[in-house]
């Protein structure tokens, strides 16, 4: 510690609780560290990807991100501000090079000295690889100038981009990949409307998730709920477009891959019609139901977008809407609250639901039937590459056989139909994913299944589906998704501009 006047020394006690929370950092001693801060709902830890408050919280975190960066402490100073309570700022080098800083704030408790408020900075990496593959300034330029002129896009990492390789969120699947001769259709247009290509942003493995979790590159953060989080599997673009470095996130979405990270992130987003935009140079995951999407931070972007990439309507504005408790009542309280705000107006309707199970599990079986058909045979000899959950999944894809998948097929062929039959030329109004983003330590499996129920309807039907942002009482963001008839989409774009304005 940095040498004091007599009467300004550190209080008994405080250089040692330092030095014993700075050994339990490095070792990631958990109980230590939990005993060291401070118990209670006030407690805080801040860094680059926000802030935690409350023990709780920050002990979950702890939990979950396997320890702090090995460093060595420079420089320590002490402000004293009585007998009970100091302040402590320590200069740290990083192990991997660089220097950060460590402010705490100490009080003297019953069971000795612990920390009440602390913030740790270090330094920033060249290049955020949660978030990015590859990145560039830009990695494509502008083909033409158009109505996208300046926006920058972050390409989820199943697009071909000219000169680059599909990575699909898996290393071994990225060796092995061929040099892209040219970009996606959508790509394409992109950069013919005078968008650049920022680069080519993470997804979870083969897009085969919605949690955003990928096993070999990490998380992507979360800006709007720090420390839970992205949402998947367009997490890198949409992590990129919520932190300011792209304006627009090209994505897909399958069983809501578009409109969970939107949700999460607090975002716009859209699933367009199924097969209305191509999909030539997008690795696929199951044709029946993969989509081309993309997410902004604004409602005028995301139309915008719509002029250069959708087809004209012929139908006309939407006004007329239409809400099911029974759906809202999938979503947790917090979330369907944000949903009724919205959908103060729209007409509310009591639909049949009871089948809605079989619905959703025969949407999972027929795409995890079509996942294997397109992956298992690389797949077969190498599902020790994939992470755990994203393996799962293709491991029971595996063991589906054509009879159980025609089965499927027929439920959701009946599904897309009642569907359509019910929500006719009006919108759906419903929560875009069944909670607010989760930390990475909640039960991920069973937030999917309830999410997966509210997001299947669009899926079954290929119907566009737009996620609009809201924020929770607690100020966590969450989504509200309209959903319209086929070949709708530029519709909905126009209702998400007036509903945001």
């Amino acid at each position: 510690m940095s040498q004091l006047p007599p009467e300004k020394s550190p209080p008994d006690g405080l250089v040692e609780a330092f030095w014993e929370y700075e050994r339990a950092l490095m070792d990631n001693d958990l109980p230590a560290l939990d005993r060291l801060f401070a118990p209670g709902p006030t407690t805080l830890r801040g860094d680059a990807d926000g802030l935690l408050v409350g023990h709780d919280l920050i002990s979950a975190f702890r939990g979950t991100r396997g320890g702090a960066p090995a460093r060595r402490i420079l420089q320590t100073h002490v402000q004293v501000v009585d007998a009970e309570h100091a302040l402590v700022v320590a200069v740290t080098e990083l192990e991997r090079g660089g220097r950060g800083q460590q402010t705490q704030l100490w009080a003297r408790t019953a069971d000795g000295w612990a920390v009440t408020a602390a913030h740790e900075s270090v330094p920033a990496p060249a290049l955020d690889t949660r978030i990015w593959r590859v990145v560039g300034d830009p990695l494509l330029p502008p083909t033409a100038r158009g109505v996208l002129d300046g926006e920058s896009v972050a390409v989820k990492d199943l697009y071909a981009v000219a000169g680059q390789r599909v990575g699909a969120g898996n290393p071994a699947w990225l060796a092995e990949a061929h040099v892209e001769p040219r970009s996606a259709t959508v790509v394409e247009a992109l950069l013919d409307a005078g968008a650049s290509v920022r680069g080519i942003a993470r997804t979870d493995e083969f897009a085969y998730s919605l949690a955003g979790t990928n096993a070999h590159t990490g998380t992507p953060p979360n800006p709007r709920a720090p420390h839970r989080i992205s949402g998947g599997s367009t997490s890198g673009s949409a992590s990129a477009v919520s932190l300011g470095q792209a304006t627009i996130g090209l994505g897909t979405d399958t069983g809501g891959s578009i409109r969970v990270p939107a949700s999460y992130q607090g975002l716009y987003g859209i699933r367009t019609t199924h097969g209305l935009v191509s999909t030539y140079g997008v690795l696929p995951l199951a044709r029946s139901f993969d989509a081309v999407g993309w997410l902004t931070r604004d409602a005028a972007l995301l139309a915008r977008v719509g002029d250069v990439l959708l087809p004209p309507s012929a139908a006309g504005p939407v006004h007329d809407l239409v809400t099911v408790p029974g759906l809202n009542a999938l979503a947790q309280p917090d979330v369907a609250a944000v949903v009724d705000e919205l959908a103060g107006g729209a007409t509310r309707e009591s639909w049949e639901l009871s089948a809605l199970p079989i619905w959703s599990s025969a949407f999972q079986v027929l795409q995890a039937w079509e996942a294997w058909r397109e992956r298992g045979p690389w797949l077969t000899t190498r599902l020790d590459t994939l992470g755990a959950d994203v393996r799962g999944r293709f491991e029971a894809a595996a063991l589906i056989d054509d009879e159980r998948a025609g089965a499927a097929a027929r439920v959701v062929d009946d599904a897309g139909r009642r569907i359509g039959e019910l929500i006719g030329d009006r919108v759906l109004v419903l929560p875009s994913a069944s909670s607010v983003a989760p930390t990475p330590g909640e039960g991920l499996q069973a937030v999917r299944d309830a999410t997966m129920s509210l997001t299947c309807l669009a899926g079954l039907g290929g119907l566009p589906a737009v996620s609009i942002p809201r924020t929770t009482a607690d100020g966590l963001p969450a989504g509200v998704c309209l959903v319209a008839a086929s070949g709708r989409d530029r519709d909905l774009l126009a209702l998400a501009v007036e509903l945001s304005s």
